[in-house]
Order: C-alpha cells, then sequence, then structure tokens
C-alpha cells in the first residue's frame, strides 16, 4: 500500500516532519500548550502534500483537469510556444489547501518542454500568466495531429515547479507527473481549430484526473 503522500515532496517532509517532531518532543516537556501549535503545523505539512489515488474516467476522447482547484479563466489567446496559433485557455488557481500533484489532461507523446524563469506574482492574476516563473509541456495526441500545452505558473508563495516528463516520454491521461509547491495555478491551451466541446465554466471547482474539461474529437 502506497502512502497517500507527493513523492514530489519527499525533501520537504523529511525536514520538516523530523523538525516538528523534535518540537513536539520538546514542547510536550518544556511548554505542553505550544504542542497543540506544534501538532497543528505538523498536520498542515502533511495535509498540503497529500497524493490521494483518483479513479481516471474511462474515454480517451475526455479531457481531464490537470490540477485541483477554481476555473479562473476561459478565454480565447495567441500561443506562440508550442501550438503556434489561436488557442482556447482554461486556467485552474490552486489555493494552499487545493492537492497539489498535477496529472496529465491528455494522453500522448511530449514533443516541447520549456521551463522559463520569472516572477512570483498572485496566480490569481492574469499578468502571472506571462510574467511568473513557468513549465511548459506540450503534448501530441495519438492520431499525430491534435496538440495540448499545459503550463504549470509559479504563484506568490510558490518558489518550486517539479515536471518529471521528458521530450519523447509517453504519457498516460490522469498519471501524476509532477507538482508545485505552496499555491499556484496551472493552463491548458488547445487549439482553437480543434474540434473541442467545452464542458465546464468559470467559477467551477474541478478534480485533476477525474474532472472532465471537454470532450475533444480527433481528427482523421
Amino acid at each position: 500500500m502506497r502512502l497517500p503522500l507527493a513523492e514530489y515532496g519527499s525533501k520537504e517532509l523529511s525536514f520538516f516532519g523530523m523538525l516538528l517532531f523534535v518540537a513536539l518532543i520538546l514542547s510536550l516537556f518544556f511548554y505542553p500548550l505550544v504542542s497543540i501549535l506544534v501538532c497543528c503545523c505538523m498536520f498542515f505539512v502533511f495535509y498540503f502534500f497529500r497524493d490521494p489515488n483518483r479513479v481516471v474516467p474511462e474515454g480517451e476522447e475526455k479531457v481531464l483537469a490537470p490540477a485541483d482547484g477554481r476555473i479562473i479563466e476561459i478565454s480565447h489567446v495567441q500561443e506562440e510556444n508550442y501550438l503556434k496559433g489561436k488557442a482556447l485557455k482554461i486556467a485552474i488557481f490552486m489555493s494552499l489547501f487545493s492537492v497539489h500533484v498535477n496529472r496529465i489532461t491528455y494522453g500522448g507523446i511530449v514533443e516541447f518542454i520549456k521551463h522559463v524563469p520569472g516572477r512570483f506574482l498572485d496566480a490569481r492574476s492574469p499578468e502571472s500568466s506571462e510574467s511568473n516563473e513557468q513549465n511548459m509541456m506540450g503534448i501530441l495526441a495519438s492520431d499525430g495531429k491534435t496538440k495540448i500545452l499545459m503550463k504549470q505558473v509559479a504563484g506568490k508563495v510558490a518558489r518550486r515547479i517539479v515536471c518529471d516528463c521528458t521530450v519523447g516520454q509517453t504519457v498516460i491521461r490522469g498519471e501524476r507527473f509532477g507538482m508545485i509547491k505552496f499555491g499556484s495555478r496551472l493552463e491548458v491551451y488547445i487549439p482553437e481549430e480543434a474540434d473541442f466541446e467545452l464542458s465546464i465554466k468559470e467559477g467551477e471547482r474541478v478534480s485533476a484526473g477525474t474532472s472532465v474539461l471537454g470532450i475533444m474529437k480527433k481528427r482523421d
């Protein structure tokens, strides 16, 4: 049985877990009331790095949410990094209380990965999409034509983006591929010419690997 904790957070879990454990022992001996605060901090660390198993809905045509959180933007933009044209943009904001492990939104082969250093503005701000530190991953679907771009965007508190995929790797819809630590934003870009039917609207809450963003019909 795997522990429901993110492997991507093993260093933080080990460091803060040991630190807080020592603090708990000391507080129990010298300042018993402080131990309540230490326990709360310990609970939050394990809660933040939780990684529950998810049941991925059947149907390769279903584009899944890559992150837990709230849909804060659905718009049409020009995407020049990978799609090279107009695209539908879907942005998800992850708060400190969201599960921060990211999952593959659509299966295929990783064609493009690019990390861009930047600022750490509030991830709810539209400006953060272009100005903040970010990691982009482009996926070519099995039909050899359909492309999707996923963008991990650091937030005001976030200071590290993890993506363990490489160019040429085959990825499966719903599987884990990384995380953004301590509050952030994740975006999905779909070419406007794609035959895609949107299933969500702004303000909705979604769960990574289980919520369906829409239906993608593969091209002949």
